[in-house]
């Protein structure tokens, strides 16, 4: 059976998809998880893994951009009229909502996957929320930020200029030196090489045989997930006037690798009896709303802009994902005041080695 390259492409962005889910439930990778973890543990497993991914997805990125000729600066994160107050707002409403909703995009993937069915609650309103701010009401409502000709004319003096390669992953290698402590922590660190190494995949899939396909134009792009997730809703609802992308089809196997893999790892389930004074179906839309809405605003989601905008070295990325950061942050200080950040398992360092430090 011949296939169209543009089929091809989904097939493979299927096969990123599950090995994304099935590394992200094996080792519980997530970005608002290791705030957690530091605030109320001092852990920073799963930070040093996040830390990891962005450090082998910009490398790993970098190397196939250049070998291949891919020119980053076609992708979305290098759109024209770049808006920086926007990238903020959205990265600061972001931040606060996969706090609120205990996990962002792609954590709310595995999540649904391994049982939890709050998680379902928090993905339908991110997706409802993320199309009514791309394309339905909201997006009337924060045009006047959006399309605001002097905030533009002033986020074009700074430019979304390309950062230096050399600069973004020294600072990313001393921040996890400093947090890591012990260098033969490095090992353990597996899911966030590999998960890297998907971001530098997914742009050579859309990057190099996207060019080939004659059917279809490929958007080149990576990994993310909050639009993707609405119009995998989407094309679920309205198959028939919609058409599978390589994004809906990296969302639809990260669930299906998450699935997969929680049958095999057990031990992660969702009877979790921790902080039964938390209303997670209402704190679960809330959190999901902020998320859609954010993660339009700020084009992308913590692997949409901490993971793929990153490895493009774009600048508007790094202010993205550090308005998340802030914003998550403040946050989850605040919920922690109130007894309202849950913690169902402890992930921490395993130093029974007895040569770990350095």
């Amino acid at each position: 059976m011949d296939l169209e390259v543009f089929e091809i492409i989904n097939i493979l962005g299927l096969i990123i998809g599950l090995a994304f889910g099935a590394i992200a439930q094996k080792k519980q990778f997530c970005f608002s998880g290791s705030i957690k973890d530091y605030m109320l543990t001092k852990s920073t497993k799963r930070g040093s893994s996040v830390l990891m991914a962005m450090i082998i997805a910009i490398i790993s990125t970098t190397i196939v951009a250049h070998y291949f000729e891919i020119d980053l600066t076609e992708s979305n994160y290098y759109r024209e009229n770049i808006n920086y107050f926007s990238i903020i707002i959205g990265g600061a409403l972001f931040g606060a909502g996969m706090m609120i909703a205990d996990g962002c995009g792609n954590r709310q993937l595995v999540k649904f996957a391994q049982g939890d069915p709050n998680a379902l609650i928090a993905l339908v309103f991110i997706g409802i929320f993320a199309f009514a701010t791309a394309n339905g009401l909201l997006n009337g409502f924060f045009s006047p930020i959006t399309k605001n000709e002097t905030l533009l004319s002033w986020s074009a003096i700074l430019g979304n200029v390309t950062m230096n390669v050399y600069f973004v992953v020294g600072i990313l290698v001393l921040i996890l030196a400093f947090v890591i402590k012990r260098t033969k922590r490095l090992i353990s660190l597996i899911d966030g090489f590999l998960i890297g190494l998907l971001i530098a995949a997914s742009w050579y899939v859309t990057g190099v045989m996207g060019e080939e396909s004659i059917e279809r134009m490929i958007e080149l792009n990576g990994i993310t997930f909050i639009y993707p997730t609405a119009k995998t809703f989407e094309l679920f609802s309205f198959y028939q006037v919609n058409v599978l992308t390589f994004n809906i089809a990296v969302v639809i196997g990260v669930v299906l690798g998450a699935f997969a893999m929680s049958k095999i790892n057990r031990q992660y389930s969702f009877g979790c009896t921790a902080n039964q004074n938390i209303n997670r179906s209402k704190y679960n839309m809330f959190g999901g709303a902020l998320m859609g809405t954010g993660g339009v605003l700020s084009i992308g989601c913590t692997v949409g802009q901490g993971l793929t905008g990153l490895s493009t070295l774009a600048l508007a990325s790094a202010v993205a994902i550090i308005s998340i950061f802030i914003s998550a942050v403040i946050t989850a200080k605040y919920l922690n005041k109130r007894d309202k950040l849950p913690m169902c398992f402890i992930f921490d360092w395993d130093d029974n080695t007895p040569d770990y430090q350095i």
